[in-house]
């Protein structure tokens, strides 16, 4: 696959073992450190999805990545996703939730999603 992934967690175990897993079937996996800097590479690396952590960023901030980049697959993370959490995620733009617990859930639902290169 020759996408670019772009990770934001607000644990830096799980977003390395995120990477971990994207690496193994991808040439380029970006981690970012801050919503402000995957605001910057989502375009530079031309990346299909980003893999958001709720708690590192909010609900909102899916809506402000979904209008900024309309075909950027957005999975999201959080330790307690229910629901109606999911409900929500979706109804901003993202593309799926997923437990944070689930890494490889999540890898496969990122690499499922980013079909297209924003």
């Amino acid at each position: 696959m020759q996408t670019t992934i772009v990770v934001l967690q607000s644990d830096p175990t799980i977003a390395s073992r995120i990477a971990g897993l994207l690496s193994d079937r991808l040439q380029f996996v970006h981690v970012a450190s801050s919503v402000r800097e995957l605001h910057s590479v989502v375009p530079q690396y031309r990346a299909g999805a980003a893999i958001l952590d709720v708690e590192a960023s909010g609900l909102s901030e899916i809506e402000v990545l979904h209008r900024e980049f309309p075909r950027l697959a957005i999975v999201c993370t959080h330790r307690v996703a229910d629901e109606e959490m999911w409900t929500s995620a979706l109804n901003a733009g993202a593309s799926d939730m997923c437990p944070t617990s689930d890494t490889e859930g999540i890898v496969q639902s990122a690499l499922r999603n980013a079909e297209q290169p924003v």
